[in-house]
């Protein structure tokens, strides 16, 4: 795709205090120190989003630079009193559908998810029955939640997010954020009927 970002050393102590909002602005007025920072801050939790919907390591590495190179080339247009974490959340989801919409493999989504690791004590049937769960977990929740509440599910239960923590990333009420996971429990409930 492009050319890997690199951080080099870490950040300072001073880089790593700063608001989100002073990050941005520092970003807009191409500050390079604000935008790694905003890169190390971000990008675990873009990363963890993108390989969940990808099932695929490589994909999901490319997915977290082309969002950051985006964000960076569109820096002068950010506006600082909105979530970078949102924003940056809607450009890797973009660029998921382009890259499954490319690859065709939407379909074949499940067929890529890997098998679990056994240990010398598993049983072999418990393991397969897990895999088999946790294939159908991740095809409900990818083929039947909407994008902002699948985000905001993936955040809470695969996170360990609070309501209050999942808002203020996502520049949301708390009461939608409860609104979007009650949704996505009750569609679990819904289409897990007879799989636990």
């Amino acid at each position: 795709m492009h050319a890997v970002l690199v951080h080099t050393q870490p950040a300072n102590l001073v880089q790593d205090l700063l608001t989100e909002t002073q990050l941005l602005e520092g970003v807009r007025d191409s500050d390079l120190e604000a935008f790694r920072t905003l890169f190390e801050r971000y990008q675990p939790m873009v990363f963890r989003h993108a390989l969940f919907r990808t099932r695929d390591t490589d994909l999901a590495h490319d997915i977290v630079q082309e969002t950051f190179i985006r964000i960076w080339e569109h820096r002068l247009s950010l506006r600082p009193q909105l979530s970078i974490l949102g924003y940056a959340l809607r450009i890797s989801e973009n660029l998921i559908r382009d890259a499954f919409r490319r690859r065709r493999t939407h379909q074949r989504l499940e067929a890529e998810i890997p098998p679990p690791t056994m240990s010398a004590g598993d049983d072999p049937g418990e393991a397969l029955q897990l895999a088999m769960l946790q294939e159908k977990l991740v095809a409900v929740i990818n083929d039947n939640l909407p994008e902002r509440c699948r985000m905001i599910f993936l955040l809470s239960r695969f996170e360990g997010k609070s309501n209050r923590e999942i808002a203020d990333l996502l520049g949301l009420s708390v009461k939608t954020v409860e609104n979007q996971v009650n949704h996505a429990l009750k569609v679990l409930r819904k289409r897990m009927r007879g799989y636990v």
